[in-house]
């Protein structure tokens, strides 16, 4: 039977017209997307949505591949040039500075600087895992953070350097969600693919040991915090993930180690030190003027964790990060949380 001429023409003009809501559903649909996408937060947990994620984290740029051959050249501490770093390690006991306290309690903070001894160790954070810096730092792609206050900081540094006390900045090695942002082929990537990069669950990216860039960049911190008088670095964090979703393919140790000779010969000299705050008391500490700093270990298991590791005389190069004043740490290096002066 055939269909009259009025009604293929009128089912033409329904056809057109579903085929025009389709398109234009599909467009939306992909803006909507797109749009999205900055709102996702990738975990080890899967992927989740939050609407004010853009508001809790520093802005950034548009996330392009770095540029081949870009970054602060690597100087190794070799041949003929080399510098002398015999100057003896002694074993250590201080306080730490945590972000919250700098945040939250300065004042007071800054009070128990004032009365501290001579040469005492004093370990501060200098930078937060979202890549902020909390010092006034001078280097091109640092973000200065907004949530302290960052000139009060730099005179607290100067204070400490202006009583000789034993100064140390803490920064995290490899978590940095700016600098992931901003050199995508630096960060560790996400197991759905798509050119995503992995994300912990405080919404940072981190950044594979063994990059170029990655150890460019964290030379260029270390030498400009030596500049600044820090008589000592630690790298904290300086591990790989191993959540469900990272999709890191190489040999994590070995790159790790790699990383931490690299890092080492690139900014030794006579009386600095580098050290790393590791996740395995067995990890292999380089040749070379560092220490080894180990987090969250309980005061009991203290003795069983540094027959762990692998170098000599770790009554000096261990060194405990602990929230308490058990004297079971005090055989080895140990710094304690500021808050706990005044219990002493």
């Amino acid at each position: 039977m055939a269909i009259p001429y009025r009604t293929r023409r009128r089912l033409q003009r329904l056809g057109t017209l579903a085929l025009a809501l389709l398109i234009f559903g599909a467009f939306a649909w992909l803006c909507w997307v797109i749009w999205v996408e900055r709102y996702i937060i990738y975990t080890e947990d899967g992927a989740t949505i939050d609407f004010e994620l853009s508001a809790q984290l520093p802005v950034g740029e548009v996330a392009l591949p770095p540029v081949a051959g870009e970054g602060p050249e690597i100087h190794y501490n070799e041949g003929d040039n080399a510098v002398n770093t015999s100057t003896d390690l002694l074993q250590m006991s201080g306080y730490y500075i945590t972000y919250d306290l700098l945040k939250n309690d300065f004042d007071n903070v800054k009070e128990k600087v004032a009365g501290l001894p001579t040469n005492t160790p004093v370990m501060i954070d200098v930078k937060g895992g979202y890549g902020s810096f909390y010092y006034s730092s001078q280097l091109g792609e640092a973000v200065i953070s907004q949530s302290v206050n960052v000139t009060a900081i730099d005179e607290l540094i100067e204070l400490m350097n202006q009583k000789n006390l034993y100064l140390i900045a803490r920064i995290p090695a490899f978590q940095d969600y700016c600098f992931g942002l901003n050199h995508v082929s630096s960060g560790i990537p996400f197991t759905g693919g798509g050119g995503a990069l992995w994300m912990d669950s405080e919404g940072c990216y981190w950044l594979k040991p063994k990059d170029s860039a990655t150890l460019g960049w964290l030379t260029s911190i270390i030498l400009e915090l030596r500049g600044l008088g820090f008589d000592e670095v630690v790298l904290d964090e300086f591990w790989v993930p191993t959540a469900n979703k990272v999709n890191y393919t190489g040999d994590a140790a070995a790159d790790l180690a790699e990383a931490a000779t690299k890092l080492l010969s690139s900014v030794t000299a006579n009386s600095f030190t580098l050290s790393f705050n590791v996740s395995d008391a067995a990890f292999p500490l380089p040749e070379g003027r560092c220490r080894m700093y180990l987090s969250n270990i309980p005061a009991r298991d203290a003795e069983m964790t540094a027959a762990k590791v692998t170098f000599t005389e770790p009554e000096i190069r261990l060194v405990f990060v602990a929230d308490s004043n058990d004297t079971r740490y005090d055989k080895y290096g140990v710094l304690r949380t500021l808050d706990l002066l005044d219990t002493e």
